[in-house]
Formats: structure tokens, C-alpha cells, sequence
């Protein structure tokens, strides 16, 4: 498969994730449910393929250690508030919001000293973004979109951030991605599976078997594999383009599957959202050779080599 191909395939798979949820959940199934299923699907998916590419699962505690901290905030907790959020709003808005990882990833790196950007096209890009989450939300109209499930969206949204600001300092430097990648799934199924008790019965029917399996095997597992074979054929940076197909894909699906409407206000602050998205990876200029060395800029989504890309929805 061509990366041009394995790109479109990555952002298909990502970006309709958000639809596999809101089907699974209008059919029968509870976030907790969705959730553990997923986890465990990703997890089955990821470790055939790290076997059969003779990659192992780690052996040390240290690290399994910091995989059931990736896990939790980069699987676990995400995962599950995107399935919560979905059960009163579209699909197609749960996309958009998604989209202010890497918001909440400057942000967080800006307030802890770990990203000491002063590049104004950054900032900019800081302040465009949450500029548009905020008109995406209308919390001045009284059909505003502010209440608890949009907040549920925004903190899965910063879960991920948080997660990378960890995995970036923990887990980077690991060999073994696919290993690594299903070990994280695995300590995300250990930890779904303490909301087990809160599961009510199980009675889907055959759409949300389908749609929660399509879930887990394509949009966990396998798009976890195209990322890892994107970023070694082209790079973390061309891999960190398809985040921004993920809104339109999300949308574009809901519309034409679901039949949701995304008003004209949403979609502005969508462009707002995705414009500031653009800004905040804006490079700052290389320094001459015997100067301070500058924190580093415009990372991407993923969380590097050792541990789980971004994952979805």
C-alpha cells in the first residue's frame, strides 16, 4: 500500500470512529461497554501484528509502569468520555472537538516549562484555536453547546494531550512499537475492565456488535498499525497531516449516515479551530551553530516511537 493510500486509509479509519461510537451506542450498547470491547479488539489486532513482526512484549516493570499511565490517560479515560459526550451530541461535533489535542498539548507544555515557545505564529495559533472552540460552543446564545457532554468531548480532547506530554518524557525511546503499542492497549483493557460493574445488561443487536467491532479492529488497531508505517515511510510530520482530515471525514459521515446537521456557526469555528491547529506547528527558525539551543517546536500528535500514536474518538 502506498503512503498516499495508507494516508487516505488512516484518516477513513480514524475519522469514522466517531460514527462507530454513536451507532454502537444508538443500538444497544453503554460507554462502559463500548469502551472495554474496544480496548480489547485494539489489543487482539495489535498483538498478532507485533507477533508477526517478531516484536516482543516488555518485560520490565519500570515500563509497564509508565505503559498503565499512557494508558489511562491516552485510552482509558478518552476513550470513555468520547463514548459519554456521544450520547447526547452528533458524531460530526465529537470530531471537531477532537481536533484541540494539539491545543491542549502546547498549552500544557507552555504552562509546565516544557515547551518555551515564543514563536508569535504559536501563540497566535494558541489563542485562534480556542478562539473557535469557544464558537463552536456559543455560550452566549441560550441553544448553546456548553453543557456536560461537550465538556466531556473537550476533557477527552486534553486527556490525550496529557498523555503525550508523558509518553514524549517516558516512553520515546523504546524499541518494539507494535509490542509497545498493544502492551498500552492491554493495561487500557485491564483498566476498562474496573467499569464492569457499572455495565448495565448487554443487549445489543447486530449493528452495534458490528459497529463497536469496526471500532476496535479498524479503528484501533489497524489505524494504530497504518501510523506506524506512515511515520516510517514518511515521517512523524507527514503522518500528523491526517489529524486535520479527521473533522471533515467525522462530519461528512454523520451527515451522510446519521443525517446530523452542523450549522453554519460550528463549522466556522471548525476552520478557526483547524487554522489555529496549523499555526501552532509553525517551526521556529533554526539557530547558527554555537547558540543557545531552543526547547523544541512544533511536535506532533504522535507520541513517538515506543509508545500508541494519538488514537481516535
Amino acid at each position: 500500500m502506498s503512503s498516499a493510500l495508507r494516508m487516505a486509509a488512516l484518516a477513513l479509519f480514524w475519522g469514522s470512529g466517531f460514527l462507530w461510537i454513536k451507532l454502537a451506542l444508538t443500538h444497544g450498547l453503554t460507554p462502559a461497554q463500548i469502551t472495554i470491547i474496544r480496548c480489547a479488539l485494539g489489543t487482539a489486532v495489535l498483538l498478532l501484528l507485533a507477533h508477526r513482526a517478531g516484536q516482543r512484549l516488555p518485560r520490565s516493570r519500570t515500563i509497564w509502569r509508565h505503559l498503565a499511565v499512557a494508558a489511562l490517560f491516552c485510552n482509558a479515560i478518552p476513550f470513555a468520555l468520547f463514548a459519554v459526550g456521544e450520547q447526547h451530541l452528533d458524531s460530526g461535533l465529537a470530531g471537531v472537538l477532537n481536533a484541540t489535542t494539539p491545543l491542549w498539548s502546547l498549552l500544557i507544555g507552555i504552562t509546565l516549562g516544557t515547551d518555551r515557545t515564543t514563536h508569535p505564529a504559536r501563540l497566535t495559533g494558541l489563542f485562534l484555536g480556542f478562539a473557535g472552540t469557544v464558537l463552536i460552543f456559543a455560550p452566549w446564545h441560550h441553544e448553546g453547546l456548553l453543557t456536560w457532554p461537550a465538556l466531556a468531548l473537550l476533557a477527552a480532547a486534553a486527556s490525550y494531550a496529557v498523555a503525550f506530554a508523558y509518553m514524549a518524557r517516558h516512553l520515546t525511546t523504546q524499541d518494539a512499537p507494535l509490542a509497545m503499542s498493544a502492551a498500552q492497549l492491554l493495561a487500557a483493557t485491564a483498566w476498562t475492565t474496573l467499569a464492569l460493574p457499572t455495565a448495565t445488561a448487554f443487549h445489543p443487536d447486530v449493528t452495534a456488535l458490528l459497529a463497536v467491532t469496526a471500532l476496535g479492529v479498524l479503528g484501533t488497531g489497524v489505524t494504530f498499525y497504518l501510523n506506524y508505517r506512515l511515520i516510517a515511510d514518511e515521517g512523524p510530520t507527514t503522518a500528523a497531516t491526517v489529524g486535520y482530515l479527521l473533522p471533515v471525514v467525522s462530519i461528512a459521515l454523520g451527515a451522510a449516515i446519521l443525517d446530523e446537521h452542523i450549522g453554519p456557526r460550528v463549522l466556522a469555528g471548525m476552520a478557526v479551530v483547524l487554522l489555529g491547529v496549523a499555526l501552532t506547528r509553525t517551526k521556529e527558525p533554526t539557530r547558527p551553530k554555537g547558540s543557545a539551543p531552543t526547547a523544541l517546536t512544533g511536535k506532533t500528535t504522535q507520541a513517538g516511537r515506543g509508545g500508541a500514536s494519538q488514537p481516535v474518538a
